[in-house]
């Protein structure tokens, strides 16, 4: 195990009817903005239950964060935020709206000439505006840790940043809230979640068996819960396995001494960008490339993976258990309605020349070794046409 230093300052209100609790959470004279989405959380009851929480306080909206939150938008809402002079933030949505608030919070306290910077440059943040969380769709576990992905529209970038000064303060998660979600944006989280430790965990092996083991657990309970949330869409237990499962999936618990990849999710993002595929779909696409081209230098960890996740064992030649578990997690996608070939999204040959392109012009090796170059990337991307 390598070695690591970890801490997680997150204070997690879990269950029914716990909305109601942020009153206590929120200094008492703060000037709160509650921002969100496309409105959903208007029609299933998510609003009411803030708004009349927030009672007591002086309070302001901004809604129309994108699914992919888009730097633009980001911008007018830090601009709102100094002219009502706010100096509390509320994120009532998903991942998407947690990662823009978290991006905001930065952005109002930048010192620099452009926040861009903070994305592209990784420029250092001094300071953020605090912030809370209620969560109503479990996916990318930004409710739980310090880092972001943004989209800046005009030049089809889609970059991450992380700092300690974005770590929310609180993240309300009532499982209730998400019976009402479409089956699409519940497979989509399911499919984010099981990536994120996959990116964690299938790398090579340090003995880190605690890691190992939760990472494991984790992507059990994806598996098994994942189809009956689309199933059984209102059954609690499954719900809140699901949402918890989706935090403990990027909380930094996982990721401590061990080796991380990251490539796909590098990858995914410039389809999105480019082509405007949801980032789940674009993750059930190229793991399995990953996986593929990379299978010797993964190895241990796959036939692991295969092992303990999807019962593959021994009575098999290596290479049969190898190709057997990349085999299953492509089903498990599928499974969950999520295509897996870029031709099921209309890309082509085309659009893998536009993704090297992109990445070599970053001058990125991605990869826990460093030694995915844009042309391995073309081989994995040609390997789900």
């Amino acid at each position: 195990m390598n070695n690591f230093s970890f801490v997680n300052p997150v204070k997690i209100i879990f269950g029914k009817d716990t909305i109601k609790d942020l009153t206590q959470e929120i200094p008492a004279d703060s000037k709160v903005l509650i921002i969100y989405g496309g409105g959903s959380i208007k029609s299933n009851g998510v609003y009411d239950q803030v708004t009349k929480a927030l009672a007591s306080f002086e309070w302001f909206e901004y809604s129309g964060i994108e699914a992919n939150p888009h730097y633009e938008t980001c911008m007018e809402v830090v601009s709102y935020i100094k002219e009502k002079k706010v100096d509390y933030l509320l994120a009532v949505g998903g991942g998407s709206v947690v990662d823009a608030t978290k991006f905001i919070a930065a952005a109002a306290c930048f010192e620099g000439n452009d926040p861009w910077d903070i994305l592209s440059k990784h420029a250092k943040i001094k300071a953020a505006i605090p912030f809370g969380v209620v969560l109503t769709l479990s996916a990318t576990g930004s409710e739980m840790n310090a880092g972001a992905v943004i989209t800046k529209v005009a030049t089809q970038d889609k970059l991450a940043f992380g700092s300690p000064h974005v770590y929310p303060k609180f993240s309300i998660l009532d499982p209730e809230v998400t019976y009402s979600l479409p089956p699409r944006q519940i497979s989509n989280g399911i499919a984010d979640a099981f990536v994120h430790v996959i990116e964690q965990y299938l790398t090579y092996p340090v003995r880190a068996m605690i890691q190992d083991k939760f990472a494991e657990a984790i992507l059990v309970t994806l598996i098994v819960e994942g189809p009956k949330a689309l199933e059984t869409p209102n059954d609690y237990d499954v719900r809140a396995n699901l949402m918890w499962a989706s935090t403990w999936a990027l909380n930094g618990w996982i990721g401590c001494g061990v080796p991380e990849d990251w490539a796909t999710h590098q990858i995914g993002h410039e389809l999105t960008a480019l082509y405007g595929l949801d980032h789940a779909q674009t993750l059930a696409i190229v793991l399995p490339g990953v996986m593929t081209i990379l299978k010797e230098q993964k190895a241990e960890k796959i036939l692991q993976l295969g092992q303990e996740v999807f019962g593959i064992y021994n009575n098999l030649s290596r290479e049969e258990r190898i190709e057997n578990t990349i085999k299953a997690v492509e089903n498990f996608f599928e499974g969950i309605n999520i295509k897996t070939h870029l031709s099921d999204y209309g890309l082509n040959k085309d659009s893998i020349d536009n993704v090297c392109s992109k990445l070599l012009g970053r001058g990125w090796t991605l990869g826990e070794k460093s030694n995915i170059t844009p042309d391995v990337v073309r081989d994995i991307l040609t390997c789900r046409l």
